[in-house]
């Protein structure tokens, strides 16, 4: 029994064996947890660039990861999400010296964080969560379209369920919830991946032209990770049952299929749980909300993405 109860917990495997020679992936917050895992798995296949706050840690998960898939293209490049300044130059230097990049992952995340701010005076959650990857995607996009086919994939979660976008109070300054806000920013990634995917198909659906740039979401699984590291009730309640959890390589899966599997390369605009489709709450598919968070997400950032 207790065998079929962790097959269980551990959902769904990324079968696919696609191999990305010659193409390359950018995977935030990859030094450690999920992002790390995924970027071992896409270090199997192609060239990786883990990009993290902490170069330091971040050396080390490449370094391991180097020597455990014999592949010397993981690469580390420093972005920090909390600030736009630092996510402008990863950009720039990215440009700089790659000229191709077929998908994005955008995993980085923080979680259940006590009130604070981002460089940009953003509160956090919201801040890195989702305008860090905003921004990010922005700059990088033009390259994602000349490399096409290529994919952003966007880590949300389950608790965008529990999420709603206050525009009233977008940073929280009138009302505070670390776990609401996290909530919140987890349904900001689901309908920013709704809008882009949207725009990115081209307006005429019966001559589809599209860019050839799919986005989609996807939710990885209740995984032990250093996520919950800011809340002391979380962190006991995850070790106490851990056996109930994904292991960050279990939890890695659904980014990797959505990376990598064959049967996606025309999919969009969708959200996915254990390598399949999944429920989107009803606020993840309201596409006013999503076109009024778009338009608020460009004006914060001074950015014009039409």
């Amino acid at each position: 029994a207790a065998l079929s109860c962790r097959r269980y917990v551990a959902g769904g495997q990324c079968k696919s064996t696609a191999k990305l020679e010659g193409k390359v992936v950018i995977i935030t917050g990859a030094n450690t947890g999920i992002g790390k895992e995924t970027a071992r798995d896409l270090a199997r296949r192609g060239k990786v660039i883990v990009a993290c706050r902490d170069v330091a840690k971040g050396e080390a998960a490449a370094s391991e990861i180097r020597a455990d898939t014999g592949n010397q293209q993981v690469i580390v490049k420093k972005v920090d999400l909390a600030d736009t300044k630092s996510i402008r130059e990863f950009a720039e230097k990215f440009l700089a010296e790659e000229k191709e990049l077929h998908i994005l992952i955008n995993n980085a995340g923080i979680m259940l964080c006590p009130y604070s701010k981002t460089a940009d005076g953003f509160e956090m959650h919201l801040g890195v969560n989702h305008l860090g990857h905003f921004l990010l995607t922005f700059l990088l996009l033009e390259r994602l379209k000349q490399s096409a086919p290529a994919r952003i994939v966007n880590v949300s979660s389950l608790a965008h369920h529990g999420g709603r976008i206050r525009f009233h109070d977008l940073h929280g300054e009138k009302s505070y919830n670390r776990g609401l806000a996290y909530c919140h920013s987890k349904l900001a990634n689901v309908l920013f991946t709704r809008e882009l995917a949207r725009r990115l198909q081209g307006k005429l659906f019966s001559f589809a032209i599209g860019t050839k740039v799919t986005a989609n979401a996807l939710h990885p699984g209740c995984v032990h990770s250093e996520l919950v590291q800011h809340s002391f009730v979380m962190t006991w309640l995850w070790n106490t049952f851990s056996f109930l959890l994904k292991t960050p390589q279990e939890g890695a899966q659904t980014s990797v299929y959505c990376a990598v599997a064959e049967e996606l390369d025309s999919v969009t605009g969708q959200y996915f749980s254990d390598c399949q489709p999944a429920y989107v709450s009803p606020r993840g598919r309201d596409d006013e909300t999503a076109k009024k968070l778009w338009s608020m997400s460009c004006e914060l950032l001074g950015i014009q993405w039409d």
